[in-house]
């Protein structure tokens, strides 16, 4: 497996991490699809340790894996929308890379989480739109999504995350231009949303509130509403449990849900 690791740009910290299968001797002309990690972190940090288990158990599927660092609230105030310029930074680049890397270029899926579910689902309603391919510097052709996957997404800032006083200020000078729910439209790309009922941080409101508008627009999705787990499970397993009850077998089941909606979708 080879790892690559570049930076986004001399205007922004963020990077991305990538883990990739090398050319197969008895078929050079393999590719494959390709899956980028938006981790969560409530725009502070991102969990670098969690960010690299949940690439590599894509990687293990069969993806060209990658996650993406993006920018924090100390780092640039309004943070909005930088985190979605370095996305679309990201999938153009995966394109423009696509033969050295191996990625089928038509098999792009992002999987946001938490706060990266929240970067995810905008950059899901606003791919397509021109101010953000300008400021991105990419061509708008090269930012498609072919699917998203959203594990306990931050979805609005009206539905219960932040609750900190203070927060959301450094998150945007808009609100209502991150309330992801109010700019669904038919260009949104397949979408599959996982979450726990009793999330006690970031409400299942938010993933019902998504799915509900990608119904209303005739967007395919799949919804999974898991009964119990705590915030930031990532695979749910002892892999990433960060406490006793993160370990939830149940909840993992979620990854092969994922896998078999993917594989369907791309």
């Amino acid at each position: 497996m080879q790892t690559v690791k570049e930076s986004l740009g001399t205007d922004t910290a963020a990077y991305l991490q990538g883990y990739l299968r090398e050319k197969d001797p008895d078929n050079p002309d393999q590719v494959y699809p390709a899956i980028i990690v938006v981790p969560g972190g409530s725009y502070t940090h991102i969990p670098e340790q969690q960010s690299e288990t949940l690439a590599m158990a894509f990687a293990n599927l069969g993806y060209q894996a990658f996650y993406l660092r993006y920018s924090f609230v100390d780092e640039k105030q309004p943070l909005h929308p930088a985190p979605l310029v370095e996305l679309a930074r990201v999938v153009s680049r995966l394109r423009k890379n696509a033969a050295d890397w191996l990625v089928d270029p038509d098999r792009i899926a992002i999987a946001g989480f938490s706060v990266g579910g929240h970067v995810a689902a905008l950059y899901n309603d606003y791919w397509h739109s021109e101010w953000l391919a300008g400021q991105a510097g990419v061509a708008a052709d090269t930012m498609q999504p072919q699917a998203i996957l959203l594990g306990y997404p931050v979805i609005s800032p009206k539905l219960g995350f932040p609750v900190k006083e203070g927060m959301l200020a450094q998150w945007t000078d808009d609100p209502d231009a991150i309330a992801a729910d109010e700019h669904v439209g038919e260009d949104n790309a397949p979408t599959f949303i996982w979450t726990t009922a009793d999330d006690p941080l970031v409400p299942s409101a938010n993933s019902l509130a998504y799915a509900n508008a990608l119904s209303q627009v005739k967007v395919p999705f799949e919804l999974h509403v898991f009964r119990h787990g705590p915030h930031g499970l990532a695979l749910a397993n002892h892999l990433t449990a960060w406490k006793r009850d993160a370990n939830q077998p149940h909840v993992a089941h979620w990854l092969k849900l994922a896998e078999e909606w993917l594989n369907t979708t791309l």
